[in-house]
């Protein structure tokens, strides 16, 4: 049976499947009080959705997304540190993923949508600030988030595919970031024999 997650009014989150709701949409039990999860797939689902950034994520994403105040600040705030900024405010998704529900796999994911949602915002003239209104990586994040936590099986195989893209679009970075190291050496030892030729 599909599943589908859909945030209301208040900010909680909501599975529906084949036959309607099967959740009543509520976050919170002051029962509950496990660890937190182990990085598989709906496991310690309540212990997660417990943490006080779990809760910052639901009122991020209601604020960013929901009311548009991500495209917002990128417009507003210009050269580039808007885009900046709400980059920084997406660092609790990386939390949540790595230290929460401790999953290689799903802070992969989110990663990469950050690092998409920071490239559109990036786009000059205005245009990325555009794109951002549609993109909404906020909402992207926190339902991968929900899904994953709750054992989704669709999201959990989204989850890998990004995870497999963002981690070769790392080990290319750092290639990249290793030659251009190089040639800086290489560049400065030129130099200095440049300038000790010029002396001699």
């Amino acid at each position: 049976m599909e599943k589908h997650y859909n945030q209301n009014e208040s900010g909680a989150w909501r599975r529906y499947g084949a036959h309607g709701a099967d959740g009543d949409g509520r976050q919170e039990d002051a029962g509950c009080r496990t660890a937190d999860g182990d990085g598989k797939p709906g496991r310690n689902k309540p212990a997660v959705e417990q943490s006080r950034t779990y809760k910052f994520l639901r009122m991020a994403t209601k604020w960013m997304d929901r009311y548009y105040l991500d495209p917002i600040l990128g417009f507003v705030i210009p050269g580039g540190m808007g885009d900046f900024l709400t980059s920084l405010l997406a660092l609790p998704f990386i939390y949540v993923a790595a230290c929460k529900v401790r999953s290689l796999p799903l802070t992969l994911a989110v990663v990469f949508n950050i690092i998409c949602d920071l490239a559109i915002g990036l786009i000059p003239f205005c245009i990325g600030d555009m794109l951002d209104v549609f993109n909404r990586s906020y909402l992207q994040n926190m339902r991968l988030i929900v899904g994953f936590v709750d054992g989704d099986k669709k999201i959990v195989a989204e989850v890998n595919g990004k995870a497999v893209g963002t981690a070769v679009f790392i080990v290319v970075f750092c290639v990249i970031i290793y030659y251009l190291a190089s040639l800086a050496v290489k560049a400065a030892g030129w130099g200095a024999d440049f300038v000790s030729y010029l002396v001699a």
